[in-house]
């Protein structure tokens, strides 16, 4: 126990100190972009594995393993439709969000992206972005904080409320010291942490199984089946559509360097996610191989399979630094929300409408800070109720929102010319009332929310965007300029 919390101490002292890094050279030569946005200077190692990392938050080392251990493996589909989504988003969307957002007057958040793609002078879009953002993403911090407190209460005893609070207030310093920059890099690092810990966990559980060190638990019936049902199907493949439009993952295609870069990113990204998901749903079975070793009677505690998996089987150093693994996947999808929730607050609510344009770059740093400390805050006391629900039914809330919300709008803005700024507008308020709706009154059909949502923001923003005028000459001169072969 003593080790492992040594291990724990030693990774987070690690990741303050790259916040403090950034935070000496921000003050050197800083601007909102290089806060924000990292200066658009990413390279394809470091955006491939922050793009992959804010994104399988705890729930790839603990909700979905639990997912697949506790109900069975049904629950892959969701693993399939995360991949298929995730590729599809480096292939058909990063390049033209890259280019889209620097000809759009270099736009540095979502909202910005979206209003000043269409050219447009009203700020209702980035208003109604930024309050979209601030519920969900506090939602979203708030699983990633809980699998904190989960995690030391489980391997050190500690209280988990209390972990939660040291957790957060890790989080929040490098996020708010070092910004963007500090964000990637601490995410690089943790995406390896995450990658090593999914490969070598499962096939040293393998291992003791085959030798016969571990008999396999009974499972219910249908436990082994693939097709349980179309909703279970469709559900599953339903959260690729997420990746559309989830914010905190594709800022990372506008700081990437260059198009070459994009290809090579994409590559890296699509590897890594696929070897990260394939592995977590192999620990979920091979949890259930290993029969009464692993202990999990109800979905609260099948969430642990990892958890107990590595310390059953390492000693202390490395089971230390593989636990660590939930920390940095905790971490990094938590650090990228408290970001972007305050570059869409400072950069599209305080800057233009409170302050008219006038908030110089220092005062721009300090309430986007501001912003993190809140969020973070109100995370904490959805994290500590015990009524919230568990990490993966936290995760899935926030990931329905954000992909019906801004999903199709997005891609309908890089892909369609004729699209207009009534239409993106309606497309988003649809997307997530129906999302939301249907999770209040429809989610006993069981079919996730996102879908419905995603279809009806889709089916809004077209409509809208035919009955509405056509796009001015300078929005369709932007699009030809976007789509052309010209370096950007």
């Amino acid at each position: 126990m003593n080790t492992e919390l040594i291990v724990f101490i030693v990774y987070l002292v690690f990741t303050v100190g790259i916040g403090v890094y950034f935070f000496v050279r921000s003050r050197e030569s800083g601007s909102e972009k290089e806060y924000f946005l990292g200066g658009r200077q990413m390279g394809p190692w470091v955006s491939a594995l922050s793009a992959g990392a804010s994104d399988m938050s705890a729930w790839v080392l603990m909700g979905l393993p639990g997912s697949i251990y506790f109900a069975g493996i049904g629950q892959t589909w969701i693993a399939i439709g995360l991949a298929l989504g995730y590729a599809a988003s480096w292939i058909f969307e990063a390049r033209r969000l890259r280019r889209f957002s620097i000809v759009a007057k270099d736009s540095i958040t979502i909202p910005q992206y979206l209003t000043n793609r269409f050219l447009s002078s009203s700020k209702a879009m980035q208003a109604i972005c930024a309050v979209i953002f601030l519920v969900a993403y506090t939602i979203y911090a708030a699983s990633s904080i809980s699998a904190c407190g989960t995690l030391f209460n489980r391997v050190i005893g500690l209280d988990p409320n209390l972990a939660m609070y040291i957790a957060a207030i890790v989080i929040v310093s490098y996020t708010f010291m070092g910004g963007f920059s500090a964000v990637c890099w601490t995410d690089f690092f943790q995406g390896l942490l995450m990658l090593g810990a999914l490969l070598v966990a499962p096939i040293f559980a393998l291992g003791l199984v085959e030798a016969g060190d571990a008999a396999a638990a009974p499972v219910q019936e249908g436990y082994w089946n693939l097709f349980t049902s179309w909703q279970d199907v469709l559900s599953g493949l339903g959260w690729g559509l997420g990746y559309f439009g989830m914010p905190h993952i594709i800022i990372r295609f506008m700081s990437v360097r260059s198009d070459k870069d994009i290809k090579k990113s994409a590559a890296i990204g699509i590897s890594w996610t696929v070897l990260i998901l394939g592995f977590a749903v192999f620990a979920g079975i091979i949890g259930r191989m290993m029969g009464d070793k692993i202990v999990a009677a109800d979905s609260y505690q099948a969430e642990t399979v990892f958890i107990q998996m590595v310390r059953l089987i390492f000693p202390p150093v490395i089971s230390g630094i593989l636990l660590s693994a939930i920390l940095a996947a905790s971490m990094s999808t938590a650090d990228s929300q408290l970001l972007a929730s305050a570059s869409a607050f400072a950069s599209d609510v305080y800057k233009p409408i409170l302050r008219k344009g006038k908030a110089e770059d220092a005062e721009m740093f300090w309430i986007g800070r501001l912003v993190v400390l809140i969020i973070a805050l109100a995370a904490l006391l959805i994290a500590t109720n015990p009524d919230a629900g568990t990490i993966m039914g936290l995760v899935s809330n926030a990931w329905g929102v954000f992909g019906a919300a801004f999903g199709p709008v997005i891609m309908l803005s890089l892909f369609w010319k004729r699209m207009t700024f009534k239409g993106a507008l309606a497309g988003i308020v649809a997307g997530a009332a129906v999302d939301i709706l249907w999770l209040v009154f429809l989610s006993g059909i069981g079919l996730y929310e996102i879908i419905p949502g995603f279809f009806c923001g889709l089916l809004a923003a077209v409509v809208v965007s035919l009955a509405d005028k056509k796009p001015a000459p300078e929005v369709e001169t932007m699009f030809d300029r976007v789509v052309s072969d010209e370096e950007i």
